[in-house]
């Protein structure tokens, strides 16, 4: 069976649950009172409560809803998810909130989608990424090093590659790196970037359909 997206109605009633609000939440909000009956003072929405938002006009597939509560690039790159809605929520840890999945194996240690909040609006969407191509993955967990971006990396990479790969801070005006290629080796791709000295050695498991996803990196010397 596919990992792509499926409209299905248990994946659907799923992850519409995550949506629902607790009920004394329901309460305040319905009444316009807080826990002493006065009406409660306008206050910038929770993360949470912003994260679905967006993630409930997802599901509509309302991108005029999503624009309400998300910038432009949020709302495209959200929209641009090739697999089925996560269907759990793990909670938001300060602006950042993820929505994952628990029924469907995706590349990549973010497992689903992770929405960063900014006031009202979701900022940025990082979510699991389908590539095509070893060389593809490889290729952008080395851009999102360069970046100094760990969330990139987990879009494509398992948690374990992203914290090797980031256990050293790129410099760009340290030695050069040189892609050399992705070759097979028995459980996948080793995609070699090397350097004066070594190698960087960034091994690639995954197939064209389910994507590919980078599990490990090792390093040789000279």
């Amino acid at each position: 069976m596919s990992i792509r997206w499926l409209a299905g109605a248990a994946a659907t009633m799923a992850a519409a649950a995550l949506l629902l609000p607790s009920p004394a939440s329901a309460s305040a909000s319905a009444s316009g009172t807080g826990s002493g009956g006065h009406a409660a003072p306008s206050a910038p929405a929770a993360p949470t409560t912003v994260a679905k938002r967006l993630f409930g006009a997802w599901l509509r597939g309302d991108r005029a809803a999503a624009a309400q509560v998300a910038s432009p690039s949020a709302v495209n790159t959200l929209f641009a998810y090739v697999y089925r809605a996560p269907d759990g929520f793990t909670g938001c840890t300060g602006n950042r909130c993820r929505f994952t999945h628990t029924s469907v194996r995706v590349p990549g240690g973010l497992n689903g989608i992770l929405m960063i909040v900014s006031g009202r609006k979701v900022t940025r969407v990082y979510e699991s990424r389908h590539l095509t191509r070893p060389s593809a993955a490889a290729a952008y967990l080395f851009s999102a090093w360069q970046k100094g971006d760990r969330d990139r990396g987990l879009e494509v990479a398992s948690t374990a590659a992203v914290s090797s790969l980031f256990r050293t801070k790129y410099d760009p005006a340290g030695v050069t790196y040189y892609p050399q290629g992705c070759t097979a080796e028995p459980k996948g791709f080793s995609c070699a970037y090397s350097y004066e000295g070594g190698a960087m050695l960034m091994h690639v498991t995954g197939s064209r359909s389910s994507g590919y996803e980078v599990r490990s990196i090792s390093y040789i010397a000279d």
